[in-house]
Order: structure tokens, then C-alpha cells, then sequence
């Protein structure tokens, strides 16, 4: 079924780039006639952009096809990953494209060449601008509803596109009025706009890749969704790994009462895995289980009372996992400090409070990293 979900999502995908691919190369081709005809650099310039914006499509379909091969041996995980890489090209074509453009902008700055625009160039120049807008809100909806940054991006160029030729016509109506070329400086600024959208793509695809943090209505929703399961008290440090769009592998901690059996927890973990993957096709690789103390009050008013203590800090978002052996005299939890204190600091001063209050016990404190909301 999932093999199915992913060859549809291709289908789309793969349809939705030839359909950009099509009208980039029709553009690309009249806008370059035009451009060489009536000397505008600016012409010329979007022709080429429309150009990439099909290079670009070509690149998508490549990568997309390379992240549906199956999973094995070497890659368990599947290749989604791939569709990262090939926006990364993508986003180097349209950097190529825009410094190549701002060059040949700056040429036309130094050494101006007067354009020759005609009733025909600025209505071609304005169909340009319908059927950009047009392929760019498809193309963005499309990468919206499956998941695909690179339709998505792309969608958003094609918007920005059409900005760019609305900007060539202004500057041959100005042309045609005042007899004051733009032609140059507009160029410069269509490259410049190039080159802020290939950065723009670039450093968001290397910021996937390095690990971002998970969106924060997912993790919630999905905390949200384990800790209704009956028997589970409650669900933290939820981590998930991104293999490519629509590609999660998550691991999350429980906390149950301590008189569970392991046949109840181990019925608990696969109830776990089978309601998250239906309801957010992601895959739960793995559930650690806290014990929580529930026959002895003393342990629940000693619980509530750390807890109190600790959220009195600021940088400490949760307390959770707590277990006291009463045996050996040990307290284990683990808190959350958040990225923007010194989280060291916190956890000794805090370990040093703990130590005064509750002398008579030692302390086993886990600085969890502050994973997801």
C-alpha cells in the first residue's frame, strides 16, 4: 500500500514537472527571439531564467525517480533523501544562472545598447506574464498537496517570474514614453532576485539535510495521539528522522505504571506503532518505557515536589521519567533545559538544591536535549 501511496505521489510529480518543462522551453524560446531582436538584455535574461526553470523541472523528475527505488541492504531507509540532493542542484543552476546574468548586466551597464521594442514585443511579454501565474499557483498547489520542496520551490519561481516580466514590460513602457533605457539596471536586479531565490532553496535543502527540528503540530499532534492509548501516562522525547518527504522514522519514550507486566507494555508498544502509522505514516522504530512509582504516596508527594522545583527554573521546560528506588536510596528523571540558557549551569545548581533538600539521596539526572514541542 505504501509502494502504491509513493508511485502515485511520482505519477503527480513527474506530470506536474513536464507540464512546467513544456511551457518553460515555449517561453524560454519566444522570449529569446524577442530579446535578440529588440536588443533588451532584460529579455534575454527572464528567456534564460525560463530556461533553468526547465532544467530544473528535468532535475526534479531524476530525483524523484532516484528516491522511489526500494529499499535495501545498504540504504534500509529507502533513498527520499535523493529528492534533497536534487534541489540542492537546482538551487546551484539557478546560482550559475543568476551570477552569469548579473555579469552580462553589468557589460550592458558599462557599454548600454538601445533597445527596439514593438506592439508585438509587449504583448508577448504580457501572455509571458498570464501563463507564468498561472503555472506558478499549479505547480505550488500540486508541491503543496504531496510534499515536494522542489514543486514547491519551483511554483514559488515561477510567481516570481512573472514579477520579473511584469517589471520588462513596465521598463519598454517607460522606454517607450521617456526614450530612458533601463534595460541594464533591471537585468541587475532581475539577477539579483535569482540569485537570492537559488540561496534562498540552497541553504533551506542543506538546513533538511543537517536535521531541522520536526514541525511542531506534528510532534504534538503525535504526543498527543500515544498518550491516549489506555496505559500510557505519558509520552516525551519524541525524535524524528527525516529520509525524505513524507519519510519519518520516529522513536518516543512512555511512562507507565510499574505494575505493567512486559506482556502489557509490549502490547502497548505495538498498539503505539500501529496507531501513529495510520494516522501520520510515520514509522515508530522504537518506544522506551519509564516506570512511574503509583503504591507509594510518599514516592508521588516526593515526585510532585521535584518537579515543582525544577520548572522554578527558568530554562527548563519539562521534568518527566521519574523513578525512586527507595532501596538504594536513588532518585532517576529526566528534564528538558531549552537551547537559549546555559544548560550546564541550570543542571548544577539544580543538582546542588536537590542534594540539600533530600540529603539522604542520590541523584541520576538525564539532560535530555530539547528535541521537539
Amino acid at each position: 500500500m505504501e509502494h502504491g501511496k509513493n508511485k502515485k505521489r511520482e505519477q503527480i510529480i513527474v506530470r506536474t514537472s513536464v507540464i512546467g518543462i513544456v511551457a518553460n522551453v515555449i517561453l524560454a524560446g519566444v522570449k529569446a527571439v524577442i530579446g535578440i531582436l529588440s536588443n533588451s538584455i532584460a529579455i534575454t535574461l527572464d528567456a534564460v531564467n525560463n530556461l533553468s526553470d526547465g532544467f530544473s523541472s528535468i532535475v526534479t523528475i531524476i530525483g524523484t525517480k532516484l528516491s522511489n527505488k526500494p529499499a535495501d541492504k545498504k540504504h534500509p531507509f529507502g533513498y527520499g533523501r535523493t529528492e534533497y540532493l536534487s534541489t540542492m542542484i537546482i538551487a546551484v543552476v539557478i546560482l550559475y544562472a543568476g551570477c552569469t546574468s548579473f555579469v552580462e548586466s553589468l557589460k550592458k551597464i558599462v557599454s548600454p545598447v538601445k533597445p527596439d521594442y514593438t506592439a508585438v514585443t509587449l504583448l508577448v511579454i504580457a501572455i509571458a506574464v498570464l501563463v507564468k501565474v498561472v503555472l506558478g499557483i499549479y505547480v505550488k498547489r500540486v508541491g503543496d498537496q504531496v510534499n515536494s520542496g522542489s514543486l514547491q520551490a519551483s511554483g514559488q519561481d515561477a510567481i516570481m517570474d512573472a514579477v520579473i516580466s511584469v517589471s520588462t514590460l513596465v521598463a519598454a513602457v517607460i522606454y517607450l514614453i521617456f526614450h530612458i533605457s533601463l534595460e541594464a539596471y533591471l537585468g541587475a536586479i532581475i539577477s539579483v532576485v535569482i540569485l537570492k531565490a537559488g540561496y534562498d532553496m540552497l541553504s533551506e535543502t542543506i538546513s533538511k539535510i543537517l536535521g531541522e527540528r520536526a514541525d511542531s503540530e506534528l510532534t504534538k499532534a503525535i504526543k498527543k495521539s500515544v498518550a491516549e492509548i489506555p496505559g500510557v501516562q505519558g509520552a516525551y522525547d519524541l525524535l524524528l528522522d527525516n529520509y525524505g518527504p513524507d519519510r519519518l522514522v520516529a522513536s518516543v519514550h512512555i511512562e507507565v505504571c510499574d505494575t505493567l507486566t512486559a506482556g502489557d507494555i509490549d502490547d502497548i508498544t505495538r498498539k503505539i506503532q500501529t496507531k501513529i502509522f495510520r494516522e501520520f505514516n510515520v514509522v515508530i522504530s522504537a518506544v522506551s518505557v519509564y516506570s512511574v512509582n503509583t503504591r507509594d504516596e510518599h514516592v508521588v508527594a516526593v515526585r510532585e515536589e521535584v518537579n515543582k522545583i525544577c520548572m522554578s527554573y527558568e530554562g527548563i521546560l519539562q521534568m518527566h521519567g521519574f523513578y525512586l528506588n527507595e532501596e538504594i536510596k536513588m532518585m532517576t528523571f529526566d528534564i528538558v533545559i531549552s537551547f537559549h540558557v546555559d544548560r550546564n549551569r541550570i543542571y548544577e545548581e539544580l543538582q546542588e538544591e536537590l542534594r540539600k533538600l533530600f540529603p539522604d539521596y542520590q541523584f541520576n539526572i538525564n539532560l535530555d536535549i530539547d528535541l521537539s514541542d
